[in-house]
């Protein structure tokens, strides 16, 4: 098995770093070498967050190089244009259509893209795009945006999809029990989004 590169990209407070160390620890029950790397900065203030995730039979480096990565997953879809280079060629950048405009925007250094979303597919970025903060409110809780995205992503690894949400239920089941039920709904929510795009297409 060849090495799995995994990009992914948010704002602060969706929990972009959480969901890189819930996939890491997946990845890691299956005996993979995993290492992460993760570039935070004001992640508790709405700034922007990147993390990679690299697992294998044998990893060196936690950097994905520009052009390699196999999935970039955009919890916010300016930071997905934004970190569209990172996929290699057949690709697929995995995008929350949800705005989360950040302090470089609102304090006028940048503008925000009309449409990131279709500058990607301009760009020939393969992009699967859905709603995932509006699927996390259905249930009542922003947050859960992190776990509708694991769970749109789980039938894009190299693993069985129950291997990653085995992973959510136990994050949660050890930090925060009642929410091991939103958890699992939220999970099956987006993977769900992404067969029906997939059945769609």
């Amino acid at each position: 098995m060849t090495i799995t590169n995994i990009a992914v990209c948010g704002i602060g407070g969706q929990g972009v770093m959480t969901a890189t160390e819930i996939l890491a620890e997946a990845a890691l029950s299956l005996g993979f070498d995993v290492k992460k790397t993760e570039v935070a900065g004001m992640s508790q203030r709405g700034g922007v967050v990147t993390s990679h995730l690299r697992f294998g039979p044998q990893v060196l480096s936690p950097q994905i190089v520009p052009g390699e990565a196999d999935l970039l997953v955009g919890f916010e879809a300016a930071e997905a244009l934004r970190w569209s280079h990172m996929l290699k060629p057949g690709g697929v950048a995995l995008v929350n259509q949800g705005r989360f405009v950040p302090p470089v925007v609102t304090i006028g250094l940048y503008d925000y893209p009309a449409d990131p979303i279709a500058e990607m597919r301009a760009l020939g970025v393969e992009v699967s795009d859905f709603d995932a903060s509006a699927l996390a409110l259905q249930l009542g809780n922003i947050r859960l945006g992190n776990t509708v995205m694991l769970g749109a992503m789980s039938d894009r690894l190299p693993f069985p999809a129950d291997v990653l949400r085995n992973a959510v239920l136990a994050r949660f089941g050890v930090r925060k029990p009642a929410l091991v039920d939103l958890n699992r709904q939220a999970f099956e929510l987006g993977r769900a989004a992404v067969a029906r795009m997939g059945a769609a297409a």
